[in-house]
This record gives structure tokens, sequence and C-alpha cells, in this order.
């Protein structure tokens, strides 16, 4: 049997045996009272190349783990788990990092997904990837925003804290089709003492996976999450939230280029049926929403 050269998800309950978690498993539903239910309280640890999930252990350490409220393994039935490929029921749940980098004058970095990529092509997120054998949480999330976006920081010039897990599935509804990849997503908040136009300075986006940047505050953050994907209620931008923002685009080559974009793009919910709009991944809007809330207990 070939070695798994990929950080998978265990999972333990009631202090049992780590055991590595099904793909068609949903992983909050592991671990909820109510299987309705979609946010847990988790403890983790990356050990040996293993992402552990437990519900043991000191209460103040947990971390909130979420799914969408259209998470296809809430959804799927045994009928539709068993017809799914083999190379597909095989793969185990995967190990993500996505960095929120806010700046001094608090601002976080978005990205925008290459067109060309299989999975969330045009969507909105934060620099991330897969975490790799060997690699911590942080210096995950720091190769990922080197090799994404450029920008290289130091472990010691930067504050980090895990803001949250998120489970992610491609396609994100049922609707859309089967699922074809299952993570656990963990978001880092790194806080740099520079402001984004000192960073601006370094972004050198790789145009594979990037296809365009953007630096959000609070006010264009609070009207993004009130967007909740799987509503049908219209979004009004606020007042004090412009018609339009500043995007440094990416071309094929690299090239950087400022252009202006609707702010209501950001603002666009999850299709269930169909096509995928460029939008604010749920994911994302999840950890926004936590990160608005790090902004709130600061004070």
């Amino acid at each position: 049997m070939e070695k798994v050269r990929r950080i998978l998800v265990h999972l333990s309950r009631d202090k049992s045996v780590p055991q590595c978690a099904k793909f068609v498993q949903s992983i909050t539903g592991h671990f909820a009272r109510n299987s309705l239910d979609d946010h847990v309280r988790v403890n983790c640890s990356l050990e040996n190349n293993r992402f552990v999930l437990y519900d043991t252990g000191e209460k103040g350490c947990q971390t909130q783990l979420t799914r969408a409220r259209f998470c296809p393994f809430k959804h799927l039935t045994d009928t539709g788990a068993a017809a799914l490929p083999d190379d597909i029921l095989n793969r185990g749940v995967d190990v993500g990092v996505a960095v929120l980098l806010q700046t001094a004058n608090q601002r976080l970095l978005l990205t925008r997904r290459a067109a060309s990529l299989r999975i969330f092509p045009n969507v909105w997120v934060p620099p991330g990837g897969h975490v790799e054998l060997d690699e911590t949480l942080l210096d995950a999330g720091l190769r990922e925003l080197r090799e994404e976006t450029g920008l290289e920081l130091n472990p010691d010039d930067v504050s980090s804290q895990l803001l949250g897990l998120w489970e992610s599935v491609f396609p994100p509804m049922l609707s859309i089709g089967p699922p074809k990849r299952h993570h656990i997503v963990t978001y880092i908040l790194l806080q740099s003492s520079m402001s984004h136009l000192q960073l601006q300075a370094f972004l050198k986006p790789e145009p594979a996976e990037v296809s365009a940047c953007l630096w959000v505050d609070a006010s264009l953050v609070k009207a993004i999450v009130s967007a909740v994907d799987g509503e049908e209620e219209p979004v009004h931008l606020p007042s004090n939230v412009p018609q339009s923002v500043s995007v440094v685009e990416v071309s094929s080559t690299g090239e950087l280029r400022e252009s202006a974009m609707p702010a209501s793009v950001l603002c666009n919910r999850a299709p269930a049926q169909g096509e995928d709009v460029e939008r604010v991944s749920t994911g994302t809007k999840y950890a926004l929403e936590l990160w608005l809330r790090t902004l709130e207990s600061q004070g």
C-alpha cells in the first residue's frame, strides 16, 4: 500500500484512540449532540503528521468547528455515499490552513482564486492551502502566504492565533454535484506591525493561483458577512461602504494593475444551481465573522 503523503484528519471522542476520518463522514456531525447542529466546540492538535480533533480536554482551549447549513455531508444519504467512486471514498479528510493577515491599520488581505483552478475558481478567500508533512500550522500558513502572494513574514515579527475550524466540501452543495473534496480548514489570524500600504509594496502574487488581491476593512467585512449563503433576502450595501473597491488585478504573467470592482460582487451568495459566481467563499465569511469578534474584544 502506498504511504499517505498528506496530513489527514483523525477523530477521537470520549478519549478513544484517534481514527482516520472517512471521506463521507460529517466531521461536525461526529461531535454534535444533535445531528442538525452546525457548530461544535472541539480541541485539536497536529502531531506526528496527524491532525486530531477530540472532545476532551480543557474547555478553555477548545475551538469552534462549523459547517454550512447546506454542507453535503449533512444531507448525503447512504445510497449517495455508496455511489461515489472508490478513489474519492478512500481520500480521507484533508487539512488546510488559511491566513487572515491583519495589518497595523486593521485591514485584511483577500485573494481571488485563479480561474484555471479546479476547486472554487474565481472565489475570494484568504491565502492558504494544504498543510504539508512535518509542518506546524503556522509554518504552513506562512509558506502559503509567501507562495501565493510573495509576502515573506518572519514568525517572530507576527502574532498568531487560531480563529476557528471550517468543514469545507467541494462542490459546496449536493444540488450542484456529489462531493469530490473534503477538508477541515484551520483559520489563523496573523497580526502584522505593518500597514496594508507597506505590505502592498511587497506583493508578488503567483498568477497560477491568484488573479487579484484586495484589502478589506471592518465596514466592508460587515457587509460581506451579511450576505448569508443559503438565504435569499436582498443585500443592501450600507451608506458607509463605497459602491466600488480598489483591487489589484494579476495578469497571467504576474504583472499588477489597480482597478475598481463593484463592492456588491463581494456580497454575492453561493448559487444552489449552475455555475458558481465570483463571491467570497462561505468558509471565509465564517472566518471574517470570527475576526470581527476579535476586533470587538480588543475594543
